[in-house]
């Protein structure tokens, strides 16, 4: 069995302070993806010309929304929600009593990760569901599968470059969120002429290079669709869809 804390994860907790304010309609337009609807889900904040800034899993606590992210961009990602807030009566801070905990095995209280089966099962909680690491055999795991996550694979990317579709990370029927113009024109018009793919080391390409990872051999690259080899095509990916 493996199972262990994200030490590298933190929780970001959206907290509605007021009966009128609902923090799922404040993100909801803010967001790639369906917040208002069945949670867990995969998601981003975008630029306004629908490139990553940062991804998450969001979850729902009653009425609070928990934002499980990367822990050194934890305090970036509370301040810009911020000042998107304006003057609405809603609560953003990083949580410091939960934590994040994965496991390869369906586990009681565990969710399944919402954007590949193969990614395991995750949960949120104050308590020490087990205090050890899992930090670098979830690094091993998620590349194994061709997954690249957080701002060094995927900061500055276009997020359906970043692999958002097949992974679950965007609603086109939701309706608006920043960055939402530039990322359903590039759905409708089935092109998207890059992607991220982990590659071998030996392979990567330092101009094409998002992030390394020396101690697996792996590199994340940002590659023309048309420079893929099929043999670095995880499963899931498809590219055929997504080609003029």
């Amino acid at each position: 069995m493996t199972m262990g804390q994200l030490t590298r994860r933190a929780v970001v907790r959206v907290s509605p302070q007021d009966e009128s304010e609902n923090a799922a309609a404040f993100l909801q337009g803010l967001l790639t993806n369906d917040v208002a609807g069945q949670l867990p889900v995969y998601t981003a904040l975008l630029t306004a010309q629908g490139k990553t800034m940062f991804d998450m899993i969001v979850w729902g606590e009653g009425p609070d929304l928990l934002l499980d992210c990367e822990a050194k961009v934890a305090e970036d990602l509370a301040r810009r929600l911020t000042l998107y807030r304006l003057r609405r009566k809603i609560d953003i801070r990083i949580d410091p009593s939960l934590r994040v905990f994965w496991s390869l095995d369906a586990e009681d209280g565990f969710a399944p990760d919402p954007r590949l089966p193969e990614l395991g099962f995750r949960r949120i909680d104050s308590q020490a569901v087990n205090s050890k690491s899992a930090d670098d055999q979830y690094l091993a795991h998620r590349l194994l599968h061709g997954i690249a996550e957080g701002i060094a694979d995927l900061g500055d990317v276009l997020w359906l470059e970043t692999n958002a579709v097949e992974l679950n990370g965007v609603s086109f029927t939701k309706g608006c969120y920043i960055g939402q113009e530039n990322t359903a024109r590039m759905n409708w018009r089935q092109k998207i002429n890059r992607r991220l793919v982990v590659v071998p080391l030996e392979q990567s390409q330092e101009k094409r290079r998002k992030a390394e990872y020396p101690a697996s051999g792996l590199a994340i690259d940002h590659l023309r669709v048309e420079d893929i080899p099929a043999e670095l095509v995880p499963r899931w990916m498809h590219l055929e869809a997504k080609v003029d």
